[in-house]
């Protein structure tokens, strides 16, 4: 945490659960990409499904990021923090060319990933530029929920189309300005970038008038503060002297694009949960959270670990807990976990909150989702509202007839007046005698 920002504080004035980004550490891992890469022409583009919130994408363009989209939605937020349409990349996967239509009257660049959309494209705006996603058949990545480059993948052209795909071109005249590929998330070895460079650059000589290659992201992050991670220095040794020496090749010097959203943001966020209660049962002791996999749903999902700590003590004896939440189902944070001896009120911390957490919450149980709080330049900000009662109910709509003419209408509209019916109704049954 930034300065001398207090855990504690900030927990007690914003409440828990909490959502914290942390901005210097955001901007560290921007400089960090930026300084790696010693080419011509360089774009980050923040792959803002990670963490979509309109503060943090105002950060990103005030760092001279651009944006990674993939949905319209994403397309228009991205707009309206202040992205010229220029600086943003749409990629949507299984869309109908209607979105991609409203993608090109506000004017960004489109990303096209099959050979029926890249049809009917060119045949409504080939004039239009566009860039191609392809599939370069690599498995790579943490997880096989988020490996996406390989050949049973829905992501991408496979490379081995290229020859239908130059017909299109061909036949409807389209004006190719890109080439993209993404293989997939936590990938550690420098090789498998390499290895799909080589496939686009090969596919690049074959379309004259590029302007970028865009190779995805991917980058691990150290979720166990281990130091296991993407050697981005190493890296940026081997793409910049490879990817210099193809645009020496092509005759043109290109613009080398990424599209990090993990490695940006992961780091910088933490999600504070309050302990409920300690439950030991005969073989194991848990910890129940004021939270759940509706508002961190990684672990579940993704078998993902996230590192936990007790902020309420820092010192002292250590045993053995399961971190569990509140959802009726198993819904688990970390098992077998040696964290300082925790009492119900102490507040845990889950790291590397920043990434595919709050973006990925919902009101599953008719539970709120949490607020969202930015640590920048020495303060902190709401950038949220945790939600309420009232944020459930928002759309939807009570259906006259179904009504249950015993409550009234004054009687729905307060948690309070349901509370003093569900009294009434109490003593009605014990007069009746049930």
């Amino acid at each position: 945490m930034q300065g001398d920002i207090s855990v504690t504080e900030l927990c007690d004035k914003y409440g828990c659960p909490l959502y914290v980004y942390d901005y210097e550490v955001i901007k560290g891992q921007y400089d960090k990409l930026v300084k790696a890469f010693k080419v011509p022409s360089l774009k980050i583009n923040y792959a803002c499904k990670a963490l979509s919130n309109i503060n943090v994408l105002r950060l990103m363009k005030k760092m001279g990021a651009g944006l990674d989209t993939v949905s319209i939605q994403e397309l228009k937020m991205g707009l309206l923090a202040g992205f010229a349409p220029q600086d943003i990349i749409y990629t949507p996967n299984c869309v109908g060319i209607e979105e991609i239509a409203e993608a090109v009257q506000l004017g960004v660049k489109v990303n096209i990933d099959n050979i029926s959309i890249l049809e009917q494209f060119g045949d409504r705006f080939p004039d239009y530029p566009v860039c191609i996603r392809v599939n370069p058949h690599i498995m790579a990545g943490g997880n096989s929920k988020i490996s996406v480059g390989h050949i049973d993948s829905k992501f991408g052209i496979s490379f081995h189309q290229m020859p239908h795909v130059m017909r299109v071109i061909e036949t409807t005249n389209l004006n190719v300005e890109g080439l993209h590929m993404h293989t997939g998330s936590d990938i550690l070895d420098s090789e498998v970038f390499l290895r799909g460079a080589e496939i686009l650059f090969n596919i690049a000589r074959d379309l004259p008038d590029l302007n970028y290659i865009d190779f995805g992201s991917g980058f691990k992050v150290s979720y166990k503060n281990d130091g296991i991670e993407t050697d981005i220095e190493d890296l940026g040794v081997s793409i910049t002297a490879r990817f210099n020496e193809f645009c020496k090749e092509y005759g043109k010097e290109l613009t080398l694009m990424f599209e990090p959203g993990k490695y940006l943001v992961s780091e910088s966020g933490c999600f504070f949960a309050k302990v409920n209660v300690i439950k030991q049962t005969t073989s194991t002791v848990f910890a129940g959270l004021d939270t759940g996999l509706n508002h961190l749903i990684r672990p579940m999902l993704y078998d993902s670990y996230h590192r936990i700590t007790n902020v309420s003590k820092t010192e002292g004896r250590q045993r053995i807990y399961t971190i569990v939440g509140y959802i009726c189902e198993t819904d688990t944070f970390g098992s077998n976990r040696k964290l300082t001896e925790i009492q119900e009120g102490d507040i845990l911390c889950l790291h590397n909150a920043g990434a595919y957490c709050f973006s990925m919450a919902s009101n599953y149980n008719s539970r709120y989702r949490p607020a969202e709080v930015l640590l920048y330049e020495g303060k902190d900000y709401l950038i949220r509202e945790r939600e309420d009662f009232d944020d459930l109910l928002k759309n939807q709509v009570e259906v006259e007839v179904l009504k249950d003419k015993y409550l009234g209408e004054s009687q729905l509209s307060t948690l309070d007046s349901l509370k003093q019916d569900a009294e009434k109704i109490d003593k009605n049954i014990s007069k009746e005698g049930f």
